[in-house]
């Protein structure tokens, strides 16, 4: 080979060696993951999180993030070797703590959620790329957790509820079940922690979970919403009876018939009259009769006293 021929070789090889060397150190790096049953946040807020990438807290979380969620994946801390409260700090738990995730962080009760009931069977979908060996943590805030507040690791119990090491890759996931604690109700954070054997990361995720109230609080509810219902019926009866006594103290009508008794004299109003039945007799026409009837009746006396004579 000419000497010119193997100096460019060589030359072409220290250039193009150097780009290619953090590609091949970054492919086992490409084993990553998270949660997508229950969904987690950082998937429901991805562009491949669907109509759960349009709700507020998402549209949020983008915003405070600066920067969409499309490493979706990539969630991991190296060199953690479990000591996760260590090195992850309290209200940053849902990033792991890396600037570039800090929108999952932001304290919100309108995350997108998936129902569960309270022990029950948790299906656990976790999508990865790459088969890798480690140990999944799963932990549940704990009773009363108020999610207005940021995740801090005192929202978490001491110990896991459930643990599974090294479940099979199946069609490009993780599955793996467990039992859900059975004293929570309303809103929850399922935290999880992916610890890998084969590699030095760690990777954390939330997932937002909903439990149904329990069946004291919701005899509760019923007995607040029958107390209203009653109340509510006892200001329509009163509304009804108070309309009843306005109109008792309305005044009576003036009957149809012209009072007797002396005509008034002086300065007294005459009494108010009411006009008669249309089918009835007018006053007038029974005044009429009553005089025809007196002169015949006079006529008839005067009549009879005469023949006497």
């Amino acid at each position: 080979m000419p000497r010119t021929t193997a100096h460019r070789t060589a030359l072409a090889a220290a250039l193009v060696t150097p780009l290619l060397l953090p590609l091949f150190a970054a492919g086992p790096a490409r084993a990553h993951g998270a949660p997508t049953d229950p969904v987690s946040r950082v998937v429901a807020c991805s562009p491949e999180g669907g109509e759960r990438a349009g709700t507020a807290a998402c549209r949020a979380a983008v915003a405070a993030n600066g920067a969409p969620f499309t490493a979706w994946d990539n969630l991991r801390v190296a060199n953690v070797n479990g000591r996760d409260r260590q090195v992850v700090p309290d209200g940053k738990l849902c990033s792991g703590g890396l600037p570039a995730y800090r929108g999952l962080d932001l304290a919100r009760a309108d995350w997108p959620a998936t129902r569960m009931t309270p022990g029950a069977t948790l299906r656990m979908r976790y999508v990865s790329t790459i088969p890798h060996t480690g140990t999944f943590r799963m932990y549940l805030t704990k009773p009363g957790y108020d999610p207005a507040r940021p995740l801090s690791w005192s929202d978490l119990p001491e110990k896991p509820f459930a643990q599974v090491t090294d479940p099979a890759l199946t069609d490009g996931a993780y599955r793996f079940e467990a039992t859900l604690p059975s004293d929570r109700t309303g809103r929850h954070v399922l935290y999880t922690v992916w610890q890998n054997s084969s590699t030095p990361d760690t990777y954390y995720s939330c997932s937002d979970v909903v439990f149904p109230e329990t069946e004291k609080e919701s005899q509760k509810q019923e007995q607040e919403e029958k107390q209203e219902e009653q109340e509510e019926s006892k200001e329509r009866a009163a509304g009804r009876k108070s309309e009843a006594v306005k109109e008792k103290q309305k005044p009576a009508q003036s009957p149809a018939v012209q009072p007797s008794g002396p005509a008034p004299q002086g300065d007294e109003a005459p009494p108010a009259t009411t006009s008669a039945s249309p089918s009835g007799p007018s006053a007038p026409m029974l005044a009429g009769g009553a005089v025809a009837v007196l002169l015949l009746t006079g006529g008839a006396t005067l009549a009879v006293r005469l023949r006497r004579r």
